[in-house]
C-alpha cells in the first residue's frame, strides 16, 4: 500500500560536467549535505495572436522551449579523503570557473610570522591555501621554491616538523563549467530527478548561523525525472540508479566557529556577529537559438563578488580603521575561516574589498556597525578564492 513520501528520504549529488548538458556518472563520493533543493520547470508560452472564434485558450503547440531554474541549500561537512575532491567541489567550480588545485601538505622547517619555510620544495602558488594545526591561510607570496608567505600570521604554535595539512583550492575564471545535481528519494520508486547543464548564477555563504551554509542558485539545461525519462536526455539511455551512499560523512560544522581577519593589514577580530559574501555571475544561457529546444551553453556576464558584515562597535584602532577605510574609500582585504578543526575547515580570501560606510545599529543593547554590499576588487579573476583543509 502505497503511503507518503518523507521529506528527509531525500539524498543529493553533484558531479562536474565534461560537456554542457551531458550529465556525469556518479559516485558515492559526489553527495553532499542538502537542506532543501527547489527545481522549477516551465514551459515558456507565447502570446497566440490567431482568431480561434472564442475567447478560449487554445494551448501552446508541442515542442515549445521550457525554462529550468533551481535553489540548492547546502550545509558545510567535512572533508576527510583529501585524495578526492571535496563532495561541494563541482558547484564552487561551476560558481567560480577554476579547476581544483590540491596541495598535498609537507612539513614546517620553520615559521617567522607571515612566512613559512618548508623542509622540500612546496610547488604552491599566490593564492593557494595552507593549513596548519586548525587554522588555514593563503599564499600572499612565493618567496622561494620552499617557503611562502601568507595573508595573515597563524595564532596557534608552529614549530618545526609542525604539519601543513592538504588543502583544496578554488580560483576564479572566465568561462563556467557545468555540473548535474542528482536528487534521489526513498522508496526507490518514487521519482527521482536531475538537473543537467547546472549553470549557478548565485553563489553566497553565510557565517555565524547554526550551522555554516552554501547557497547554490541559477538555471539548468533540462530538469529530467525517472518517470518520463526518455533516451538521449542528458546524454543518456536510461536514468542512473543512485550509487551506494555507504560512508558518508554526516559532520556538519557549527556555525559559530572559525576566524575573521579584517583590514589593509590583516588584523583578527572577534567582535563579528554575522557575515555572507556573495558572488554573482550575471549568466545569460544560449537558449533562444533556432532548432534547439534545450540550451546550448552558458555565458557569463560581468562579476559581482560582495561581501556584507556586522560587528560589534568598539573604540579600538582596528576597528575604527575599518570605519576610515570606509571613508576614504580604501580597499581591505577580507579573510574568513569556517572550522577550526582539521578536516573541517572552509576559507576565503577577498583580497581588495573597498567598505561601504557602515549603518550605525542602535536597535539592540549594544551599538553594531553593518557594511553592506562591499564590492570585491581584482586583476584578472582574483576577486575570490575559496579552500577546504
Amino acid at each position: 500500500m502505497s503511503s507518503y513520501i518523507s521529506s528527509s528520504n531525500n539524498r543529493f549529488y553533484v558531479a562536474a560536467e565534461s560537456a554542457y548538458g551531458v550529465a556525469s556518472a556518479i559516485q558515492g563520493r559526489h553527495r553532499i549535505s542538502a537542506v532543501r533543493l527547489k527545481a522549477r520547470q516551465e514551459q515558456v508560452q507565447a502570446d497566440r495572436r490567431d482568431k480561434t472564434g472564442s475567447r478560449s485558450y487554445a494551448g501552446a503547440p508541442p515542442g515549445s522551449r521550457k525554462q529550468t531554474t533551481f535553489g540548492l541549500n547546502t550545509y558545510m561537512t567535512a572533508w576527510n579523503d583529501p585524495s578526492q575532491e571535496p563532495g561541494h567541489g563541482p558547484l564552487i567550480t561551476a560558481a567560480m570557473g577554476g579547476a581544483v588545485q590540491i596541495f598535498n601538505g609537507g612539513s614546517v622547517a620553520s615559521e617567522t610570522n607571515t612566512q613559512i619555510a618548508f623542509a622540500a620544495p612546496h610547488g604552491l602558488s599566490v593564492g593557494q591555501a595552507v593549513a596548519i594545526g586548525g587554522e588555514i591561510r593563503f599564499v600572499a607570496s612565493v618567496m622561494n621554491a620552499s617557503a611562502v608567505n601568507v595573508n595573515a600570521p597563524f595564532t596557534g604554535t608552529v614549530v618545526p616538523g609542525s604539519v601543513a595539512s592538504a588543502t583544496a583550492t578554488y580560483r576564479l575564471a572566465n568561462d563556467l563549467p557545468s555540473a548535474t545535481i542528482f536528487d534521489y528519494w526513498t522508496p526507490g520508486t518514487s521519482v527521482q530527478r536531475m538537473l543537467a547543464g547546472t549553470a549557478v548564477d548565485h553563489f553566497s555563504i553565510k557565517v555565524n548561523g547554526d550551522f555554516h551554509e552554501f547557497e547554490f542558485s541559477g538555471a539548468a539545461a533540462d530538469l529530467i525525472d525517472s518517470a518520463t525519462f526518455a533516451g538521449g536526455q542528458a546524454g543518456l539511455e536510461q536514468f542512473p540508479g543512485e550509487p551506494d551512499p555507504a560512508g558518508f560523512d554526516y559532520t556538519i560544522i557549527p556555525g559559530h566557529l572559525g576566524q575573521v581577519w579584517l583590514g589593509s593589514v590583516a588584523s583578527q577580530f572577534f567582535t563579528l556577529t554575522s557575515a555572507e559574501i556573495r558572488v554573482d555571475n550575471d549568466i545569460d544561457l544560449r537558449n533562444r537559438e533556432f532548432g534547439s529546444l534545450t540550451p546550448r551553453g552558458i555565458v557569463a556576464g560581468v562579476r559581482k563578488v560582495t561581501s556584507s558584515f556586522s560587528v560589534f562597535a568598539q573604540d579600538d584602532i582596528e576597528t575604527k580603521a575599518l570605519y576610515e577605510a570606509a571613508r576614504q574609500i580604501s580597499p581591505i582585504g577580507v579573510m574568513l575561516q569556517l572550522g577550526q578543526q582539521p578536516g573541517q575547515l572552509f576559507g576565503l580570501y577577498l583580497k581588495s574589498v573597498v567598505p561601504e560606510i557602515p549603518e550605525f545599529d542602535d536597535s539592540e543593547s549594544r551599538l553594531q556597525w553593518t557594511f553592506k554590499d562591499c564590492r570585491a576588487q581584482g586583476v584578472s579573476d582574483d576577486e575570490i578564492i575559496v579552500a577546504f583543509a
